[in-house]
């Protein structure tokens, strides 16, 4: 069934870089998204992009840092992450809407800290 796997996070220090990819098996191309959690806060929007990489949508709090791109014909998505802060800290998801469900991976951990 559709399964999706998020990876590359991890602990970076103020001012550094982080690439997450995610890759959605079990269903057709699609539109994908991250979106992010931290303690106490509600998910939020990080960013998407349709299912041919045409157009992509930013969180306004994004402000140029990070950047959404897949791979041409397959559900695989990534996630550049510059000049990261502290509040960027959070569990970072992928996600795609179905037809019946959203489905959403098992997040991958993104903290900042010096």
């Amino acid at each position: 069934q559709v399964h999706l796997e998020e990876s590359g996070g991890g602990l970076v220090q103020p001012g550094g870089s982080l690439t997450l990819s995610c890759t959605a098996s079990g269903i057709s191309t699609v539109p994908m998204a991250w979106y992010r959690q931290a303690p106490g806060k509600e998910r939020e929007l990080v960013a998407h992009i349709d299912s041919i990489g045409a157009s992509t949508y930013y969180g306004e709090f994004v402000k140029g840092r990070f950047t959404i791109s897949r791979d041409s014909g397959v559900n695989t998505v990534y996630l550049q992450l510059n000049n990261l802060k502290p509040w960027d800290t959070a569990v970072y998801y992928c996600n795609v809407k179905g037809a019946l469900k959203d489905y959403w991976g098992q997040g991958t951990q993104v903290t900042v800290s010096a």
